[in-house]
């Protein structure tokens, strides 16, 4: 294919991403999407399965979207559907790294990703060229294994994301990092995911971008206020929080029921009125938050909504926004409750201070339970500090659209 001529013709991006789940990865490329100007840069992106609430929000006005190609989409179908759907040689690559997977012992308070290299090392050669007769400008992965980026598709530059903190999982570094190297670019979501990443991988500072999610505040606000949610119910003397995420271990959904009874307990003790009903939106394998909020008998104070194609209004309604998570690389989550003026509560976790000005723009609370307890229920009963974040939250302007700036660099250059 003849070079593109850059004086007559835009620079062409193509963007990969697994599916469109409500996850955080997810909401941060439905705002790098919003925000890319069709004037400058033509954009097409692949979904590996077109599955997940978020679909219907890809901006088709600004860009492309390319139709499925069936070994993709099979990628994280379990083995037996893949085989009943033909795909022989992503089962046999699923099966292959299942059965070769490092299961060395993971080190605690870790999370061991190790599984997800290792399938796309065994799928990698079964994939078809993903639009073949193209070649891009550029070719960003959104979402880690970024294989498929590197042996796929054709383009002059090509950027993987990290989205991680990588001091808090455990890889195979010797395998990853051939991988994360034949990149031009890779982009982290702040400075600190950024120092986080390279303190595993040293080799590859000089790569690095910090990219920060891009979001939308006029798209956030006009989607909050598309209905008013009758399943948060607005109790007298009742402080309504909210918790967002993936049914997943990082999000520590699965001690909210503790925390709960002691935030509980504390006010009680505090002679305080006041009662709090802890919301939860999300999806996975709830069986764990479940047992938690029945053993220590919260059944009547924390609801597991389940998913939400949009969360906004809930977010809106809520009186205080939590994140109780072990780990957070940025949460999506979190800036857009700050968006929303939302008083905003964070667990200490290693990149909480990367995001929050404690005691400005939200707090951050201990991560022990009982210190977590407290540092909630404090927050809960100073309404002068609640007022004074909120008025500073309305102040400040939380859209980073500006941001996109950085890709359109990459491919003038």
């Amino acid at each position: 294919m003849p070079s593109v001529n850059k004086t007559t013709m835009k620079p062409h991006i193509l963007i990969l991403m697994h599916y469109m789940e409500l996850g955080g990865a997810e909401s941060a490329l439905l705002g790098l999407l919003q925000s890319v100007d069709p004037a400058r840069v033509d954009v097409d992106v692949f979904i590996y399965d077109h599955r997940g609430d978020l679909m219907q929000y890809i901006p088709k006005d600004k860009v492309r979207l390319l139709p499925e190609v069936i070994a993709y989409k099979a990628i994280e179908r379990p083995i037996k559907e893949c085989l009943k759907s033909g795909n022989l040689g992503v089962a046999f690559g699923r099966w292959r790294a299942k059965e070769t997977v490092d299961r060395s012992p993971v080190p605690k308070g870790k999370d061991d990703i190790r599984i997800f290299t290792r399938i796309a090392d065994c799928v990698e050669p079964f994939m078809p060229k993903i639009q073949p007769k193209v070649e891009y400008d550029l070719a960003i992965s959104f979402l880690m294994p970024h294989n498929y980026v590197l042996s796929k598709v054709r383009a002059k530059k090509k950027m993987g994301w990290i989205h991680t903190d990588y001091s808090t999982v455990h890889v195979d570094v010797k395998r990853e990092l051939p991988v994360w190297d034949r990149l031009d670019y890779i982009a982290s979501i702040s400075d600190e995911v950024g120092k986080k990443f390279v303190e595993t991988f040293p080799t590859l500072n000089e790569k690095i971008i910090s990219i920060e999610n891009i979001l939308c505040p006029s798209f956030i606000r006009k989607r909050a206020d598309e209905f008013v949610p009758t399943d948060m119910l607005q109790k007298e003397d009742c402080v309504n929080l909210l918790s967002i995420g993936r049914f997943s271990y990082p999000k520590r959904f699965d001690e909210v029921g503790t925390i709960c009874r002691r935030i509980q307990s504390i006010l009680s003790a505090s002679g305080q009125p006041s009662r709090v009903h802890w919301y939860i939106i999300g999806f996975g394998d709830e069986r764990r938050i479940v047992e938690n909020i029945e053993d220590e008998g919260m059944q009547d104070y924390v609801t597991i909504l389940g998913k939400r194609a949009n969360p906004y209004p809930y977010i809106k309604a809520c009186d205080v926004y939590v994140q109780p998570s072990r780990y957070e690389g940025k949460s999506i989550t979190v800036r857009e409750a700050q968006i929303l003026c939302k008083p905003v509560a964070v667990s200490n976790y290693p990149t909480a201070a990367s995001q929050i000005q404690n005691g400005v723009d939200g707090v951050i609370v201990p991560m022990e339970i009982d210190d977590c307890a407290k540092g909630i229920a404090t927050f809960i009963m100073d309404k002068e500090q609640q007022d004074r974040i909120v008025g500073y939250l309305q102040s400040h302007d939380y859209g980073n659209e500006a941001e996109i700036e950085k890709i359109y660099q990459m491919v003038d250059a």
